[in-house]
């Protein structure tokens, strides 16, 4: 079973302390999170299975709608909060706490995930998300497919959009088989809630960006990275896993898991934004430059502009309409991409002392100091 994989996987990260060297801790970190994943994997499939069931008795025609809702949340995707958010728990209770009471909970961010990418994908006209149509496009087609009447473009978002709900539902009522102690059921919920507010809140920043480039600055880049990203990528997840845990809001552990959670986060809506211009479509599973072409205002985008020379700046005008390749050699010329590397390495630091400072579990450690290297350096 992979969470009898989960436990004894979380021994031997124990084991694999820093100072072993990177390869042992880099090694034995790969194979815990893969059966982590799994884990969750398992959680979410057979969860999914008597949702999918449930609706199809509603309508024949529901089959179609669960199955495209049903693979949103199972088809790819690298579990990261999740991922994070048992480390959380971990490092509040230690290395020999059962998993299955809270797995649940942890699975159930994963379709808070799915919810959130769903209508991000609509928002942003893409195309294709991990290598694959957008769920939107993919409906769209089937409507084609299906000789339907009517617009298949605004099918597809629209039926989209009931997906995304569909999942932000499906989330309480996964999180609701988790088994938490009374005392912490309150607590479990306010930090599950900040965390959908938060995210939301970052979301129509995004796209306010997008309509009103002209008032961004670095500084409400960064804020839309705090929360679109960083809330409910890292931060929030690690502070959900120690509610889960009955960690005080007040309690040291919790300052430390903010901390750490704001600077990974930010480091990882940083590397996005770079693997979003010059990332290979093969690794990320969407085409580079999106951003670039519809002239949203990231970080990296807003440092150029402001590093820039005036004939820089310039430049970047005149480009801005055309080639995506020039207009990414214009971006790393102002200096803005070794400007954002520094910014990830910056905060990779920073997320690393208040680790070095955190009453938190050893195994936990050992786990979160990997992470913080792995998610922030990736290519995809």
């Amino acid at each position: 079973m992979a969470n009898d994989a989960v436990a004894g996987n979380a021994t031997r990260v124990a084991a694999a302390v820093p100072g072993d060297g990177d390869d042992p801790v880099r090694a034995v970190l790969a194979a815990y999170t893969h059966d982590l994943v799994t884990a969750v994997h398992e959680t979410l499939s057979t969860f999914l299975t008597a949702e999918v069931n449930s609706l199809t008795e509603i309508d024949t025609s529901m089959g179609g709608f669960a199955a495209a809702a049903r693979e949103a949340v199972l088809t790819g995707g690298k579990r990261i909060r999740s991922t994070f958010a048992y480390w959380g728990w971990r490092g509040a209770v230690g290395s020999t706490e059962a998993l299955p009471p809270v797995l649940p909970a942890l699975a159930a961010l994963e379709l808070l995930h799915t919810f959130a990418l769903v209508h991000d994908d609509v928002m942003d006209a893409s195309t294709t998300r991990r290598g694959r149509p957008t769920a939107h496009i993919a409906l769209a087609e089937q409507h084609i497919a299906a000789g339907h009447r009517g617009d298949p473009g605004r099918f597809g978002e629209a039926v989209a959009v009931l997906i995304g709900d569909l999942c932000l539902v499906w989330a309480d009522r996964l999180l609701a088989q988790a088994t938490v102690a009374p005392a912490h059921l309150f607590e479990v919920r306010r930090c599950y809630d900040q965390m959908r507010v938060e995210t939301v809140a970052g979301q129509y920043l995004d796209v306010l960006g997008e309509n009103d480039p002209v008032s961004w600055s670095v500084d409400r880049a960064l804020r839309v990275a705090r929360y679109k990203t960083a809330s409910y990528t890292v931060q929030r997840p690690l502070l959900f896993g120690a509610c889960l845990a009955g960690v005080p809001a007040d309690d040291p552990l919790a300052s430390a898991y903010t901390r750490y959670g704001l600077a990974v986060g930010e480091a990882f809506q940083l590397r996005d934004d770079l693997l979003g211009v010059y990332g290979d479509p093969a690794a990320t599973g969407k085409p580079a430059g999106d951003d670039l072409r519809t002239g949203k205002p990231t970080t990296l985008l807003m440092l150029a502009q402001e590093l820039a020379t005036p004939a820089q700046f310039r430049a970047l005008e005149r480009a801005s309409d055309g080639p995506v390749d020039r207009l990414a050699e214009l971006l790393a010329e102002t200096g803005a991409v070794t400007r954002v590397e520094r910014m990830i390495a910056e905060r990779v630091s920073d997320a690393l002392v208040a680790l070095d400072a955190a009453p938190i579990d050893r195994t936990a450690r050992t786990a979160l100091t990997g992470l913080a290297t792995a998610v922030t350096n990736r290519r995809a």
